[in-house]
């Protein structure tokens, strides 16, 4: 009997408010198309119940794969991988992307998984399904990891292939019409360069790529984005390289590119400010013609002494003044990244960084924080110092799916400190604009409302004083009349008192 060439991809939600396509699936589903399998691609963000849908696919289909990254999204992964087990236990479950690529050997311990594919997954995913076509024994194929007779087994890791030797992503698996009905709006995520060359003690990337950069020319940069843009009316292209200013002559090379190709897209970057203080304002103007209306940039703490301890010594705050005046006087929005609780981060190296936030904002009005409370997440170098700072990661796939940055209580972090942070990133959000990816869906009574607390909201911040947080309460009031969509794949609100943590 003929084995099935159906593959079913599930990708789970991790931001329901600003959804588009999944890369990874798109990327290792081009192989696939190309040696004859078909592809059916349920995404939980915008598929109306989706654990239905993906227990009728399976049934005739020859494996299923997921994609995930550490968080939430495990939650919805187990779930899945759980329902399909009890229909059939010997049906073939397959784990890809950063978590299962960072901790494949905890991964492969859940008795819902099969399969892990590590790093890349374009080559030995189209291996692994050619190995569960024809029943041959997956030994041999470099980058995956297999249960054999209980025991849990690993290839040899697979080389990183150039960014420009991939084949391209499979855009047009992706519903976006499904993704603008959830977000409000058109867009994509793009990959033009791989790595970083920089290693901040809490970022993941050299756990997978081992900080050696590599990119595409500028040339195939555009042909492909403005195909991109024009082919599925896109109106934003999210560039999600982690550092794209690496080198400077190619993102002048791009800009230039896009201009002479009149592209009507918008896009945005990230890069670290060191090298956006390098453009001239006359580079600016440049990658502002060309469509870029926004660049991130990890900035990540106000304290000398935490950027410090993070390995940003290449970061000075000169330089992160440069890049926000550089970038409005271009018309391009700066964002810039906070990670709050960082290990040694005390009340006086907080306040700095409230203080520094406060200043950036006030002399450049159009600048925007995003903030996030500290999480070692695997594959970082801190990662490592787990056990002496005093954290104990989880010890199974589920338990990963609580390990959150967002309500996250760590040991130097809890009760009212911890209440305190939660409330001063409430009025960081509160005191000054910021500008998400989704379509602003507020009443103009509520945008006025939100925009009157704002006064107060700064009042706090700049005497710290936080106590009685009456306009926070109104705030929550005011974005229940929000209209929503799915909500937010979330880790749960950390309970605050013993009422509420006995109804969670």
């Amino acid at each position: 009997m003929a084995r099935s060439r159906k593959i079913v991809f599930f990708f789970p939600s991790f931001a329901s408010t600003e959804a588009t396509a999944p890369l990874g699936i798109l990327a290792v589903s081009t192989p696939l198309e190309r040696a004859g399998y078909q592809i059916c691609l349920i995404d939980s963000t915008i598929t109306p119940d989706f654990q239905k849908r993906v227990l009728e696919e399976v049934k005739d289909a020859l494996c299923l794969a997921v994609s995930l990254v550490t968080g939430p999204m495990i939650r919805e992964t187990v779930a899945i991988a759980r329902a399909v087990k009890e229909w059939k236990p010997d049906f073939p479950i397959v784990l890809g992307g950063w978590h299962p690529s960072l901790l494949p050997q905890q991964t492969l311990e859940a008795a819902c998984v099969d399969y892990v594919v590590r790093g890349q997954g374009e080559d030995a995913m189209l291996e692994l399904v050619q190995h569960l076509s024809s029943g041959s024994a997956p030994d041999l194929i470099a980058g995956i990891g297999f249960k054999r007779d209980g025991r849990i087994i690993f290839t040899p890791e697979r080389p990183l292939r150039p960014l420009v030797e991939m084949p391209p992503k499979a855009y047009h698996l992706a519903d976006f019409d499904a993704y603008e009905r959830s977000c409000g709006r058109r867009w994509a995520m793009y990959t033009s360069s791989l790595a970083c060359p920089f290693n901040c003690a809490y970022c993941t990337n050299g756990g997978v790529y081992g900080r050696k950069w590599n990119a595409l020319p500028p040339e195939q940069f555009v042909e492909e984005t403005v195909d991109l843009s024009r082919r599925y009316e896109l109106e934003m292209i999210w560039v999600v390289d982690d550092n794209f200013l690496v080198d400077l002559d190619r993102a002048r090379g791009i800009a230039e590119g896009l201009v002479r190709e009149n592209s009507h897209y918008t896009w945005s970057i990230q890069a670290t400010t060191n090298l956006v203080a390098r453009l001239s304002l006359e580079d600016m103007r440049l990658l502002r013609r060309a469509g870029l209306r926004q660049v991130c940039q990890g900035v990540d703490s106000g304290s000398p002494a935490i950027l410090k301890a993070m390995n940003k010594d290449f970061q000075d705050f000169e330089s992160i003044y440069e890049s926000a005046a550089r970038c409005l006087e271009a018309g391009i929005r700066p964002s810039f990244n906070i990670i709050f609780a960082f290990p040694g981060e005390g009340a006086k190296e907080r306040r700095e960084t409230v203080e520094f936030m406060l200043d950036v904002c006030r002399k450049f009005p159009g600048a925007e924080f995003w903030t996030n409370i500290f999480t070692p997440y695997p594959g970082s170098p801190i990662f490592k110092r787990t056990a002496e700072i005093g954290i104990e990661p989880p010890t199974t796939l589920e338990g990963w799916a609580d390990f959150f940055p967002r309500y996250t209580e760590l040991p130097w972090l809890k009760g009212e400190d911890h209440k305190r942070l939660q409330d001063t990133r409430e009025y960081l959000r509160l005191a000054f604009n910021r500008i998400p990816i989704a379509a602003d869906t507020r009443p103009p009574i509520i945008r006025l409302a939100q925009k009157a607390i704002s006064l107060p909201a700064r009042w706090r911040l700049d005497h710290d004083a936080y106590r009685f947080p009456v306009d926070i309460w109104l705030n929550n009031k005011l974005k229940k009349r929000i209209p929503k969509g799915k909500p937010a794949v979330d880790a749960k609100r950390l309970a605050r008192t013993p009422a509420e943590a006995a109804a969670c």
